[in-house]
């Protein structure tokens, strides 16, 4: 049985890296398109939604997929799987809890286990690095969270909205923000958000393009 699925970030790379990881796991899940400007308006069975530089899995976003009526079932997609997020997403509707570590095979299982109607939420020792799918700066060497930082300085978070949004410490911020500037070549945050914007770090409002022929 296909499973339709919706992968929700305003981050083309990260869907279209997340949607190649799937498919070469499995044929079993179809990708539909979905706007990110828009509402899902086609009905799916399951709604990704992966958190880079986005809210987290209590944010008014998830609780707004878990109300529309052409999403059956929620998923949220993240490295936070701190227990406080787990509860409150889960208080929200959502179907299951998804660790960005993960290897394709196990997230298309839990996906499937979703869509049977389970609860799937991955253990909160799970926290290794996230080295699943694609994110905007993985070529230049970010790593996936250094990059979830560069993508919100880049849309104009301070430290401390980035804390909050991304759910880490104010501390973790400033040691991803030092690492990617070594990584990057900058001293500066305006010179980071230049080089953000150079290197597909602002938003691209698009979740996914139509496949050839569908």
């Amino acid at each position: 049985m296909t499973i339709r699925l919706a992968i929700v970030d305003d981050y083309e790379v990260v869907v279209r890296g997340l949607a190649d990881m799937l498919h070469s796991a499995t044929d079993a899940i179809e990708v539909v398109e979905l706007d990110a400007q828009l509402p899902v308006s086609k009905k799916v069975d399951i709604a990704l939604y992966d958190t880079f530089a986005q809210g987290q899995g209590d944010s008014p976003a998830v609780e707004e997929l878990v109300a529309n009526p052409l999403v059956e079932r929620v998923a949220v997609y993240t490295w936070n799987l701190d227990d406080r997020l787990v509860q409150a997403a889960l208080s929200l509707g959502v179907s299951a809890y998804l660790s960005k570590t993960l290897p394709a095979d196990e997230l298309v299982e839990a996906l499937r286990a979703v869509h049977q109607g389970e609860r799937f939420v991955s253990p909160s020792l799970d926290s290794g690095p996230a080295v699943q799918g694609d994110w905007p700066g993985r070529e230049e060497g970010l790593t996936a969270r250094e990059a979830e930082v560069i993508a919100l300085i880049t849309q104009g978070y301070s430290n401390a909205d980035i804390a909050a949004r991304a759910s880490l410490s104010i501390n973790s911020v400033k040691s991803y923000i030092r690492s990617s500037y070594r990584k990057m070549g900058v001293t500066s945050r305006t010179n980071a958000v230049l080089w953000g914007l150079d290197h597909g770090m602002s938003p691209d409002r698009l979740r996914i393009r139509p496949q050839d022929g569908a």
